[in-house]
């Protein structure tokens, strides 16, 4: 009789599963600030001869401070997704969803980081053309991780006078231009940053 009550019992601690302190954040990947408001789910899942189950475990609002705290009581073959809903005209996320035990669980702790939208166009302008072999390389990155945006190097040669027609949606924050400028042989290197706001667009001349 003990032993089958010994039985039942651990059967009812491995159904029930083991409780979990799950702490979620959502940062401005640009300029470090918490998002505060945005809605967030834990949901598990899990597979049978009738396909994936999903099951929302939690789900809630990010406080004043962009963070929220949640006990989820982690049960046996099931997977755990975290999810924030990312704020709106978001152009950046590091990862949209997370996942117990992947690599952006940091011992329970899942930080979500976002960017909006701002906009960039560029002019490159040979201004003091020496002929059909000078050329200009320009790199343009941004420091957020993961993101590929612009085609790099742009290059162009001879007596370049190019304007892009539009401007093009990119994520805020710091952006960072390196040229090179190649004119009778001899090449010379530049360099700069700019910091793009949420929503602002930015017209961008590359005189050489």
């Amino acid at each position: 009789m003990r032993v089958l009550l010994i039985v039942l019992l651990g059967i009812l601690f491995v159904s029930c599963g083991k409780k979990r302190s799950i702490h979620i954040t959502a940062t401005n990947a640009a300029t470090g600030e918490r998002y505060a408001g945005l809605q967030y789910y834990i949901v598990s899942s899990t597979t049978s001869g009738n396909g994936e189950k999903y099951k929302t475990e939690k789900s809630g609002f990010l406080n004043e401070n962009g963070e929220a705290t949640e006990i989820i009581r982690e049960k046996q073959y099931r997977t755990y997704a975290v999810r924030v809903v990312e704020p709106e005209s978001s152009c950046y996320n590091k990862e949209i969803t997370m996942y117990f035990g992947g690599a952006n669980d940091k011992n329970g702790h899942f930080d979500f980081e976002f960017a909006e939208c701002a906009y960039l166009k560029f002019r490159y302008y040979n201004s003091s053309c020496q002929g059909g072999g000078d050329h200009i390389e320009v790199t343009r990155i941004t420091n957020l991780a993961g993101y590929v945006g612009f085609y790099n190097p742009a290059t162009y040669d001879g007596c370049a006078d190019y304007t892009m027609p539009n401007f093009v949606q990119v994520p805020m924050g710091n952006w960072y231009f390196t040229w090179d400028v190649t004119k009778n042989g001899v090449t010379t290197s530049y360099s700069d940053t700019i910091f793009l706001a949420a929503g602002e667009y930015k017209y961008y001349e590359f005189n050489y």
